[in-house]
């Protein structure tokens, strides 16, 4: 079978990671899957007319029921569609998106949702059938590079001084781009570096919305202990979230954050705002710490400092969730299931 799978593919986003995988699911089974942009396409006849001019393609799966899925309303071949996070959590209060996102849904011959709250609030606002929505957590699977250097990766922050090997690095892992609230923590985390010079925020991530890339960059020039370091590819990203004291998610909303999994995978505790995507994947004081401001933010990293049988008890019971619940092989063996439908 030859699909067309539309999704947002900015380099190195979790979206572009997530698409990737699935797309490796799929062609395993010796279909074929042509992973397009969506920001590629103005509009749906846009793509019914790619379609129409390539009429090899079987079927189609986007990632996102507004940003791909409404470019797939015109298409007359069957689809898929798997819910972004923040397609559920924040699109669906714009009535006209709301709209098109519905009849994409009523479209689709199935959809993926990450968590059984995305399926619930899928089935709430987007009145859809309940059989129709599968609940498939994401995959995880980590690979850190071994040729590593961890003081290269500080000096390239900006991150110096004389005991820079013995800092406490708190990394937040987010592509720049509003949801994520890069700058949410940075004011308390300074001022607590000020208190301890030894903890430091570097924020790490694709630069996507050139608006806020630039005020970031402003702001963490003028602001102690808070860095920003160049992205970099998955193997050097995870070998550096190694040398890390915890993960720091600050999202304004979440589907499912891989890079949450991916430090529980690695053996590193997480602190995470405490948000319907998150809180989902992080119980807090089992698998990871969740707070709702800057402030409990700083709060809880305390007691991650303080408290080193705590922090073992969630490194040890986040490993323990990532294999018995995100599974590369459930999650291959469930597209590969779905992918029957389309036929």
């Amino acid at each position: 079978m030859i699909l067309l799978f539309l999704a947002c593919l900015e380099p190195r986003s979790g979206n572009r990671t997530t698409a990737e995988r699935i797309r490796s699911h799929i062609e395993s089974a010796g279909h074929t899957c042509e992973l397009r942009h969506a920001h590629d396409f103005e509009s749906s006849s846009d793509v019914a007319n790619l379609l129409s001019q390539n009429p090899q393609f079987e079927g189609a799966l986007a990632i996102h029921l507004f940003k791909a899925g409404r470019l797939l309303l015109d298409i007359q071949v069957p689809f898929g569609i798997i819910f972004g996070g923040t397609d559920i959590n924040e699109d669906v209060k714009v009535e006209t998106r709301r709209v098109v996102m519905e009849k994409v849904l009523h479209k689709a011959r199935f959809a993926v949702a990450f968590t059984d709250k995305l399926k619930k609030e899928a089935e709430l606002y987007l009145h859809s059938q309940s059989s129709k929505i599968f609940v498939q957590p994401q995959g995880i699977e980590t690979q850190a590079t071994e040729d590593f250097s961890w003081s290269e990766f500080l000096r390239r922050s900006d991150v110096s001084g004389v005991h820079v090997q013995r800092l406490r690095v708190f990394l937040l892992i987010c592509g720049l781009r509003r949801v994520k609230d890069p700058l949410y923590l940075v004011e308390h985390f300074s001022e607590w570096h000020s208190e301890n010079p030894q903890n430091v925020l570097v924020i790490i991530g694709p630069k996507i919305d050139p608006v806020l890339t630039d005020e970031v960059e402003a702001v963490v020039k003028r602001t102690a202990g808070v860095f920003l370091a160049r992205e970099r590819s998955r193997p050097e990203l995870h070998a550096a979230m190694k040398r890390c004291f915890a993960v720091v998610n600050s999202s304004v909303s979440e589907g499912m954050s891989a890079a949450i999994l991916e430090a529980m995978d690695l053996g590193l505790p997480v602190v995470a705002r405490d948000i319907p995507g998150n809180s989902a994947v992080v119980q807090h004081e089992v698998t990871g710490l969740l707070y709702s401001s800057p402030k409990e933010f700083v709060h809880q990293s305390q007691r991650l400092l303080s408290d080193h049988e705590l922090r073992a008890r969630l490194i040890r019971n986040g490993k323990v969730y990532v294999v018995k619940h995100h599974s590369l092989k459930q999650e291959r063996e469930t597209y590969l299931r779905l992918m029957d439908t389309l036929h």
